[in-house]
């Protein structure tokens, strides 16, 4: 296999290096208070009594109810879970799923508890907003 072209890593090198310092900023803010004003450790009380036991303990869907639900419940550490906006998993954690086990809690949770328990799961995946590349200079 043959090296890469210095020239190619010179191009890679601020994106690469641009990336890194975006991730450790947004991993080390250390804030408990997240998604919407909710509180991550309020959210986890919640979450871990009724919402893990089908997405699991940690949001990887592998809850001890989830062989048994067609379809399985998603990952919510997954890429298509942590680029959804707030308004968009608010949304699913209001109203529920269609043709899922999914249900709404509207009824069941406060608004308070819903933002907490977003806030959870939005803890879980620490960097949950997608980066857009920058493309590379064109060579001429």
């Amino acid at each position: 296999m043959r090296p890469a072209p210095l020239r190619t890593l010179v191009y890679l090198f601020p994106f690469t290096f641009s990336l890194v310092v975006v991730c450790l900023a947004m991993g080390s803010t250390g804030s408990t208070a997240t998604a919407s004003n909710g509180t991550e450790e309020r959210g986890k009380v919640i979450f871990e009594k009724r919402c893990a036991s089908c997405h699991g303990p940690q949001g990887r869907g592998d809850g001890p109810e989830a062989p048994f639900l067609s379809p399985r419940p998603p990952s919510l550490i997954s890429a298509a879970t942590s680029v959804k906006t707030d308004e968009e998993l608010s949304a699913m954690i209001e109203k529920g799923m269609p043709r899922t086990a999914m249900r709404g809690w509207k009824n069941e949770l406060t608004e308070e508890q819903r933002r907490d328990v977003l806030a959870y799961i939005r803890s879980l995946v620490r960097f949950y907003n997608p980066v857009t590349p920058q493309t590379p200079p064109h060579r001429q």
